[in-house]
């Protein structure tokens, strides 16, 4: 079969977005030295935040599994009134400017917050505090993993449950001994791109959390207070950790018979 050829301006359009998008990355990474890049990942500040960030992030995945997936096998599976509704309310975050996210979550959990209040007299405190990030990370990530989770649920055949409910399995076995094994590339393709979309935060976790900081703060700290040369090495760190997530990523994603 004839290959049907490509149009001359689809590929200069699109040559010219794959530069765009790969020529700032580039730039940033052969802009620093090896061996800064090592003095920068011996320095405490920066290992300390980088662990923080990292730790933060798969709490906040974790928290997002236990409630998300159950979220994602409701919507895949179960009409209801409101389900559109639902289904907006979850890609809300996506839309809000992530410093007006921050300030919403100040006003709930900061320490005169909604919730904030109330917690902080069992002392669970979330201004400046690890649970602020995570609550931060959580809020911006969220429908990553809901939306990627409920997609893979809607692939798997819904008859297969079926006939697990009529030999006697619950529907909580159905799900986990059905479902899941046949969704868990999806689920566990949402979970990762959950990550990397927490680690990654700026704006919430800076306006909830600025202490302690994780290192897209750690970046912007040290290019107001240090300039861009102190900055750099730390952007490259976060650059390459976001390649190495897209990489895993990737390979989640790709059905077995494309590998």
């Amino acid at each position: 079969m004839k290959r049907k050829p490509v149009p001359t301006g689809f590929i200069t359009a699109s040559a010219l977005l794959a530069l765009f998008v790969i020529l700032p990355l580039l730039a940033t990474l052969f802009s620093t030295r090896p061996g800064e890049l090592g003095q920068t990942l011996t320095d405490p500040e920066v290992s300390r935040s980088i662990g923080l960030t990292f730790g933060a992030g798969g709490i906040a995945t974790g928290l997002g599994l236990l409630g998300g997936v159950p979220l994602a096998y409701l919507l895949a599976r179960y009409r209801f009134h409101g389900k559109r509704a639902l289904q907006a309310l979850v890609d809300l975050p996506i839309v809000i400017p992530h410093t007006a996210a921050g300030v919403a979550l100040l006003m709930v959990f900061g320490r005169q917050g909604l919730l904030g209040r109330p917690l902080a007299e069992l002392g669970l405190f979330f201004t400046d505090s690890l649970g602020g990030i995570v609550v931060a990370m959580m809020f911006v990530s969220l429908p990553y993993l809901v939306n990627a989770s409920r997609d893979a649920i809607e692939l798997v055949d819904e008859e297969m449950e079926r006939v697990a409910l009529i030999d006697g399995a619950s529907a909580w076995q159905a799900f986990w001994l059905v479902t899941l094994p046949q969704a868990w590339r999806g689920v566990a393709g949402g979970a990762l791109m959950m990550w990397a979309r927490g680690v990654s935060e700026f704006g919430a976790v800076v306006i909830l959390a600025y202490h302690p900081k994780i290192v897209p703060v750690l970046v912007y700290e040290r290019f107001e207070g240090f300039g861009l040369k102190t900055a750099l090495p730390v952007a490259v760190l976060l650059i390459l950790a976001a390649v190495v997530m897209f990489g895993l990523l990737r390979w989640l994603l790709t059905p077995e018979r494309e590998k």
